[in-house]
């Protein structure tokens, strides 16, 4: 299995190119789509790299793939700017899971 990167800058792009994970770089929706397209039909890829800007800008499409395929996994990873989650991230979904106020 592979790994295959769809970011929306050139910095991630080239960051993961140095260790070895093939990618590319789109920034519409329509871009997006269709890069998804090519990689999903590619029964080669098992994991796909989202910068975390694709789930938060079009959650529809990545929703849609996330619920309705086994494969490949998507994880949203975090640009060069960092993540756009709050430092409280872990516990505060910790808390919802389990609904308990720690």
């Amino acid at each position: 299995m592979k790994m295959y990167l769809i970011s929306d800058n050139l910095d991630t792009w080239a960051g993961m190119r140095l260790a070895g994970v093939e990618g590319a770089v789109v920034h519409e929706k329509d871009e997006l789509k269709n890069e998804l397209d090519k990689v999903l039909a590619d029964k080669e890829i098992g994991i796909i790299l989202l910068t975390e800007k694709f789930g938060r800008e079009f959650p529809d499409i990545i929703d849609d793939v996330k619920l309705n395929r086994k494969l490949p996994l998507i994880i949203e990873i975090p640009d060069r700017h960092g993540t756009g989650r709050k430092p409280s991230f872990i516990t505060d979904y910790v808390n919802q899971a389990i609904g308990l106020k720690l």
